[in-house]
């Protein structure tokens, strides 16, 4: 057949596989358990060298969408408590308040994710940073966090300042007057826990009682300059908070922004995913989103809205429908008749 090689010749009638098998034998195969360390002559690969880092970055919430963030993680070990206390008591667990649709009236959230609601957004942030606080793991601090040593107001701190945790109305009261006095967006403050929580990944440091306000302070700081287009200068915070000055905020966010490695961008995926977790977050704790009646006017605006979006749809289906039967306008090719002789 040829110069082919059929499967029922052996090895040894073809020399030129016998010689095959003699090269292999006087070159033995290399492993790499076989290359010494001091040789240097093997090189790992770089998929090999990239994957801590890939696994890092997974770990860190606010830069991957799909890792858990950390209020949310801190906050189960108090939840998991209710819900046995509340089982073992035979309590309710608090949701009898919540309104419900009826035939004749129907309650909608107006709190989306590209529209959340300000008033409740700020809760869950204020009691995401609660829980961050009651649940740190230890006390590790910078000192130009410390408000003790950078104090926000001309009053003295008192002596158990870094002992008592605050609870979850001061720290509330602290962002809502921030955001009031500023005029504040929700997604702003979506954004300032997100910070936060980069903060405390990329520095390795905790939020406790003696540096809360501070780095709270830093992270609505560089949000609102990130995310509203009219930005607060730092002088208008001064104005807001009577007692620091603005070199104390300058300097303070230089170090916020050297912590953060310069990394100041949210992907959309990992702000979704911190607004879906405040709201679980909220759910866990009954605080509930408002739900308001659904009048005519609104009813009205979403059915614009709505018939908006169909007309849309409509015409973009259209198009691809054009494109796809392009062909069909063309001329059929005729048979022509046959000639019998």
């Amino acid at each position: 057949m040829g110069g082919s090689v059929s499967c029922c010749i052996s090895p040894g009638e073809s020399p030129k596989i016998h010689r095959r098998e003699v090269e292999l034998e006087e070159c033995p195969i290399t492993t790499t358990e076989d290359v010494s360390e001091d040789t240097g002559t093997y090189l790992q690969h770089i998929s090999d060298r990239e994957l801590p880092d890939e696994l890092a970055q997974e770990a860190n919430p606010s830069d991957h969408p799909r890792a858990s963030t950390l209020f949310l993680n801190k906050s189960q070990t108090d939840v998991r408590e209710k819900r046995k206390s509340n089982y073992l008591n035979h309590m309710s667990p608090g949701l009898l308040t919540k309104k419900y649709s009826s035939c004749s009236t129907i309650f909608i959230d107006d709190s989306t994710v590209s529209q959340p609601n300000l008033k409740s957004t700020i809760k869950c942030v204020a009691l995401a940073i609660y829980y961050h606080i009651k649940n740190r793991d230890s006390n590790r601090s910078l000192e130009i966090f410390d408000e003790k040593k950078h104090p926000l107001s001309r009053e003295k701190v008192p002596d158990d300042y870094s002992v008592v945790d605050p609870e979850h109305k001061l720290i509330y009261r602290f962002i809502r007057t921030l955001f009031s006095s500023a005029q504040l967006t929700a997604e702003c403050a979506i954004v300032t826990l997100v910070y936060l929580e980069r903060l405390l990944t990329y520095a390795e440091m905790d939020i406790c009682p003696c540096n809360w306000k501070r780095i709270v302070l830093g992270a609505i700081l560089l949000a609102s300059k990130v995310w509203d287009d009219q930005a607060v200068w730092n002088v208008d915070y001064c104005q807001i908070l009577k007692d620091i000055t603005v070199e104390d905020m300058n300097e303070m966010e230089r170090h916020f922004l050297e912590l953060l490695q310069f990394n100041i961008n949210v992907p959309a995926s990992v702000y979704a995913k911190y607004y879906f977790d405040l709201r679980s977050l909220a759910d866990d704790n009954n605080l509930s989103f408002p739900l308001e009646p659904l009048s005519n006017k609104r009813a009205q605006k979403l059915e614009a809205i709505s018939r908006l979006c169909e007309d849309k749809y409509k015409d973009l289906s259209k198009a691809a429908m054009r494109r796809s039967i392009s062909a069909d306008n063309l001329v059929g090719i005729k048979n022509s008749q046959a000639v019998l002789s």
